[in-house]
């Protein structure tokens, strides 16, 4: 389903429950707000156009990168992040969740009743 944003329009290629496809069109001058995926792997890739992602850190000192034709990234969860289209762009962006082995908080021991 194709959704309209303020920034342009992105639309949903393939979903299931461990990973997103979206097709992006950004425009000129477009962005999104400034956010955080807590246990989404979020990639983008520049089909067309020219796309700075900007990135904060612990510290929330800012640092970006310029994407062009062909080139991507990936910001790894729990990192602040926006995208700006510094000229019109189409991109793909790829959501992920992935499972980790300590990815378990027990709370008691398990065992065998006598």
């Amino acid at each position: 389903m194709k959704q309209g944003k303020v920034w342009g329009t992105t639309e949903t290629v393939f979903k299931n429950g461990f990973i997103e496809v979206h097709f992006l069109e950004i425009k000129k001058g477009g962005f999104c707000s400034e956010h955080i995926h807590k246990h989404k792997t979020n990639r983008f890739y520049v089909i067309s156009g020219k796309l700075k992602i900007y990135v904060w850190n612990e510290d929330h000192i800012r640092d970006e990168v310029i994407l062009r034709d062909g080139q991507s990234t990936i910001i790894p969860p729990g990192v602040y992040h926006k995208f700006e289209g510094m000229e019109k762009t189409t991109c793909i962006e790829i959501y992920e969740v992935k499972f980790y082995d300590a990815d378990i908080e027990r709370r008691t021991i398990g065992g065998i009743k006598e």
